[in-house]
């Protein structure tokens, strides 16, 4: 069994637990504070600021608890995620405020983008390919070939989502400023091996990608 088969299955075990349930009627008015980056129904109007609309419920818990910890004015060194763009603004949540809030946005339609035509060939070749040489394996093993990802496993959706903020997860998961991956570390592993062009092709691919 190969190293990526490992890490993935170890994955699966890790965002396979149970979470609270969320409830979307009641995440909406819990959401309104999100809006003002990311949307009132999750498409965020500003390409820096990541669609929310469409996304996996449990993948987005899972961001939204780690964001929580990383942010947090008494968060230890290295923990969860940081966004400082969100500090602060979660603190007064608990775990069942995140979960309604995740099946809020879970339940919206994302509006999906356009991939520019002369990135398309380089980003498909990535995302439905890899790169074989250095091993790296095609996106769609996680994310689906559709870009729809893998809810069950809390893989995130990526299709339709916005090039630059695609291409920032990914360089910062390359250069070690994003780390909530988890202990196989298989985004920063992947990310390692692309190159800044390899970044901008297969992101633009992502926007457009439905």
């Amino acid at each position: 069994m190969n190293k990526v088969l490992v890490s993935l299955l170890l994955t699966l075990g890790i965002t396979g637990m149970a979470h609270a349930a969320g409830d979307a009627a009641a995440g909406q008015g819990k959401a309104a504070v999100c809006g003002a980056c990311h949307g009132a129904d999750g498409n965020s109007p500003a390409p820096n600021f990541p669609k929310l609309a469409g996304q996996g419920e449990r993948y987005l818990l899972k961001q939204l608890k780690d964001i929580k910890a990383g942010t947090s004015p008494t968060a230890e060194p290295g923990t969860g995620r940081k966004v400082l763009e969100m500090t602060g603004l979660l603190e007064g949540f608990n775990d069942q405020d995140l979960a309604d809030i995740a099946a809020y946005f879970s339940s919206q339609k994302i509006v999906i983008g356009a991939a520019d035509p002369a990135l398309v060939k380089q980003g498909e070749a990535l995302f439905r390919g890899g790169k074989v040489a250095d091993g790296m394996p095609a996106c769609t093993g996680c994310h689906s070939p559709d870009g729809s990802g893998n809810f069950a496993a809390g893989f995130p959706h990526l299709g339709g989502q916005h090039a630059t903020y695609v291409a920032k997860q990914l360089t910062d998961f390359r250069e070690g400023n994003r780390t909530n991956d988890g202990d196989t570390m298989i985004m920063r592993g992947i990310a390692a091996k692309l190159s800044n062009k390899d970044i901008e092709a297969v992101s633009s691919y992502i926007q457009g990608l439905h």
